[in-house]
């Protein structure tokens, strides 16, 4: 990876952060305590996130609504985050173009390529292979 790319992968993971919104839609998102979407919202909400649980269960976790797809979510999302493997992950980046997000996070070890090149054609900023639980804190 080049100097530049890193860079401009660092800028657009600073700017989902900090200028995307802070309403983030995770999909996978259960009450499952031991899954690593449990932690990682914890982690968004202490950072000031409202989480949107998205997942087929639909359950409450850390207090918020959840809902069974991207679509059932009554109000706009800025950023989702996905949390499900990368042969699925695709289909949800095209979800997240169609309900009018900013932005696509794909997990640590979610990467499709093709989703990346669509989502960001579509406008969207987009990183994969990232967690934002783990970037938000080197924000400073």
């Amino acid at each position: 990876m080049s100097v530049e790319t890193t860079t401009t992968e660092s800028d657009t993971v600073r700017r989902i952060l900090t200028e995307s919104g802070d309403t983030w839609a995770i999909v996978g998102l259960s009450s499952n305590r031991s899954r690593a979407a449990y932690q990682v919202a914890a982690v968004l909400q202490r950072f000031g996130k409202r989480i949107v649980p998205v997942h087929p269960k639909a359950e409450t976790v850390h207090g918020e609504q959840g809902y069974a797809s991207l679509a059932d979510v009554p109000f706009p999302v800025d950023v989702v985050d996905v949390f499900v493997n990368s042969e699925l992950a695709g289909g949800i980046a095209d979800e997240a173009v169609a309900v009018g997000a900013k932005a696509v996070w794909f997990q640590l070890d979610v990467v499709d390529e093709e989703a990346y090149a669509r989502t960001r054609a579509a406008g969207l900023d987009m990183v994969m292979d990232r967690c934002p639980a783990i970037e938000i804190p080197r924000l400073g």
